[in-house]
């Protein structure tokens, strides 16, 4: 493990969330020590969910705005996307049960945690851990949309599941952690 001593830290920008530019000193595999900066964006943790019915063989997918995506190439900046939230003073599980709900309308009881994975460790501290819950047409409590003191206007999106994997393979599907949870629900077989 190599040795790794913080500098200093300076922040960059506190307006919606935290971008450090951080001074460390690094001791190398050959031993030798650098002195580096790398700027981390922190934004907190988060959790996402895949919501299933097997019955129906069907999965719930949200469509919403994401600006990063629109100035960076995608036409209308619209993502499909698995429902996602910060965890903000949460556990995850307790988040992904508030989101589930505020995002698509659905109250579920039993969540599984699937995994947790760094989504852009080069430059985001955020740490998403991912789920996976069965669904019914009787858990749905609202029409979901988000909240709108938010300004989250989400659309709520329910497939078959064969449909949701081609729309990876189409390109329709591009966000990293929505195509994660599809390929395991496909490699563990969860819609079978």
């Amino acid at each position: 493990m190599k040795n790794i001593n913080i500098l200093s830290t300076q922040i960059l920008s506190d307006n919606w969330y935290t971008l450090k530019k951080l001074s460390f000193e690094m001791t190398g595999i050959d031993g030798a020590t650098s002195i580096l900066e790398r700027e981390a964006y922190d934004r907190g943790n988060g959790a996402t969910i895949l919501l299933y019915n097997r019955e129906h063989k069907t999965v719930v997918l949200t469509r919403q705005f994401r600006m990063p995506t629109f100035i960076n190439g995608n036409g209308t900046g619209y993502l499909i996307e698995c429902c996602a939230g910060l965890l903000d003073q949460d556990n995850a599980e307790d988040c992904i049960r508030r989101e589930t709900e505020e995002e698509t309308g659905f109250r579920i009881s039993q969540v599984e945690k699937v995994f947790e994975a760094y989504m852009s460790p080069g430059s985001v501290t955020e740490l998403l851990y991912f789920f996976v819950a069965a669904y019914s047409d009787d858990m749905k409590m609202h029409d979901g949309g988000g909240l709108q003191e938010e300004n989250e206007d989400i659309e709520v999106l329910e497939l078959p599941f064969e449909k949701a994997l081609e729309m990876i393979m189409s390109g329709e599907i591009k966000d990293g952690k929505t195509i994660m949870l599809l390929q395991y629900a496909q490699l563990r077989g969860l819609l079978l």
